[in-house]
């Protein structure tokens, strides 16, 4: 009896010292707790949370703490819609949204552009470009592979029958997978109210250019001495469109003579 009444002694003292440091915990962990800023689920919430990494964050949940933070930039972000962006600001008390965005292919080459050679493995652009750069003649051209097509989570980018990679840019959320992954490194971002684009990366010069593809940009400048608005300038043999002075008037694309200024 008296056995048993020292281990229900022994027992009692143990739940009672468990008790104690049981709430001590508990207290603890109230007064010590780091309280989340309950601003980052509201931003989460609001961003595309396609967690395609462009923003250079590991994913929307971490790019969202890191805009409460100040740590990013809203417009490190070009998944997110205007709207939802104008709402973030508004959350975090302002600041730069950013025009949108939308990827374009600098080629127009496809089967226009030549070929090294007939290129009869599997895969895509980057494991074609393993070999000698790729089947196209232009060291700059559209392999057409569709790594970029792989890449994209919107079914924004395809490849018809000319052979080269087009965006939709009503499907585009300028998220960057495409720019991140073509092996040639031909596909930027444009203002989505933009135009026309340049649908060429060669700086080489005209007769060299002509002997690669038959829609290569040969540096003729026509395209600058014609723009209205003075919004195309000649840099490195490639027209560069200054698309604040744009206006769409479409006629670069009447008077290039390569076709490869492109309404967009």
């Amino acid at each position: 009896m008296e056995y048993v009444i020292s281990v229900l002694i022994a027992g009692g003292v143990m739940l009672a010292i468990a008790v104690i440091f049981g709430t001590i915990l508990v207290v603890c962990s109230h007064l010590l707790a780091v309280r989340r800023d309950e601003r980052i689920d509201a931003v989460e919430n609001l961003l595309a949370k396609s967690n395609c990494g462009g923003c250079g964050r590991a994913g929307c949940a971490q790019f969202a703490e890191a805009l409460v933070k100040g740590e990013a930039k809203l417009s490190d972000c070009r998944a997110t819609p205007a709207a939802n962006k104008e709402k973030i600001a508004a959350l975090l008390g302002g600041g730069e949204v950013g025009e949108e965005t939308v990827a374009v292919v600098h080629c127009s080459g496809g089967g226009a552009c030549y070929d090294k050679y007939d290129y009869q493995g599997y895969g895509d652009c980057a494991s074609c470009e393993l070999i000698a750069g790729g089947v196209k003649a232009c060291p700059v051209g559209c392999i057409g592979k569709k790594t970029c097509v792989g890449s994209c989570a919107y079914g924004a980018v395809s490849v018809g029958d000319e052979g080269y990679s087009v965006v939709d840019k009503e499907k585009c959320v300028s998220c960057g997978a495409c720019i991140a992954d073509c092996p040639k490194g031909i596909i930027s971002r444009i203002p989505k109210s933009a135009k026309v684009f340049v649908g060429c990366s060669n700086h080489g010069k005209g007769k060299d250019v002509m002997e690669l593809c038959k829609r290569g940009c040969i540096g003729c400048g026509i395209c600058a001495k014609n723009c209205p608005a003075g919004a195309i300038e000649m840099k490195d043999g490639l027209p560069e469109i200054d698309y604040s002075k744009c206006t769409g008037c479409m006629t670069c694309v009447h008077k290039c003579p390569r076709k490869c200024m492109r309404e967009h």
